[in-house]
């Protein structure tokens, strides 16, 4: 097939556009996200599972055949956006150019088309100013706070734009944990286990290298308690279950119809005394109550009598 054939074959599917560049073939999940995009799509994906190579083919995909398309590229950092960027620099390049760049340097890319790719640093003050954005890309979403995604996720309000959120997990806190059983976003969930670039006995002995809490966080994708912490997020998130519970009180001031604050427990009722066992079978007091069975002393009358 020649150039121009390839490029129009790319144009219309993406996962061929990807196969131009070596990922042939693509993973199940690689090609689902290529080939059918989800306006919030959420990707749990272990560590070096592919996850910079397909935000980076959609990446330029969108700017190649979507004249005036904007793409956005957040991470916790620069430098994180930077690589991911290089990513989809590296791509663009390898493709021969198709549409040429008016402008390229290290965080940007500006075509012909009107189309740009832009990386951004984690700063919600210093990223305002977007809007209109094609694809929103956010790399390593369990470090990007919740500030952050608080700022850029209007940039999709007119637009209708794509958020691809991915990263692996880090404990069981954030806003990416959250999106994580959020119905708002198809979520796909990948494991080392499932990938064929990866052998079992690299797995194995990344275990005893790791210890199992961290690698079950980074190869098997278990969003797992932060360390050092007092209870369990199970136990934590049970507290709030509202299924099963026959009583709710709704917070101070709210009207809704919806309670906000349920009662999971009431106190216990009080357990009856149990008799005092002493050798002669009466109580021992002292301050007013039996130091075993914890009985109130009797008032003693005026006159002796108790």
């Amino acid at each position: 097939m020649s150039l121009l054939g390839r490029h129009l074959a790319g144009g219309l599917d993406p996962v061929k556009l990807a196969r131009n560049i070596g990922m042939d073939p693509p993973d199940p999940w690689q090609i689902r996200v290529l080939r059918d995009p989800a306006p919030r799509e959420l990707l749990v994906i272990h560590r070096q599972g592919g996850k910079s190579v397909t935000a980076s083919v959609a990446a330029v995909h969108a700017a190649l055949f979507d004249p005036g398309a904007l793409v956005l590229v957040v991470s916790p950092s620069q430098r994180q956006s930077s690589e991911l960027f290089r990513t989809m620099l590296t791509l663009y390049r390898s493709l021969g150019r198709p549409v040429p760049s008016e402008a390229e340097n290290a965080l940007s890319v500006f075509l012909e088309n009107g189309s740009r790719i832009v990386a951004l640093p984690s700063d919600p003050v210093t990223v305002r100013g977007f809007s209109s954005v094609k694809l929103l890309i956010v790399d390593e979403a369990a470090f990007v706070d919740d500030d952050m995604m608080a700022t850029v996720r209007p940039m999709l309000a007119v637009s209708h734009g794509r958020l691809l959120v991915m990263g692996t997990p880090f404990g069981r806190r954030g806003w990416f944990y959250e999106a994580s059983k959020s119905r708002e976003f198809r979520v796909t969930k990948v494991t080392a286990a499932q990938c064929p670039r990866i052998t079992a006995e690299f797995l194995a002995a990344e275990r005893v290298a790791l210890g199992e809490w961290k690698y079950q966080q980074e190869y098997e994708c278990v969003f797992g308690d932060v360390a050092g912490r007092l209870f369990a997020a199970a136990d934590l998130e049970a507290m709030f279950e509202a299924r099963g519970l026959s009583e709710a009180v709704p917070l101070h001031g709210d009207t809704s119809s919806e309670p906000r604050l349920h009662v999971v427990g009431r106190e216990p009722a009080p357990r009856p005394a149990k008799r005092c066992a002493t050798q002669d079978g009466g109580h021992r007091y002292l301050d007013g109550y039996c130091g075993i069975c914890m009985a109130p002393q009797p008032v003693v009358a005026a006159g002796g009598a108790a």
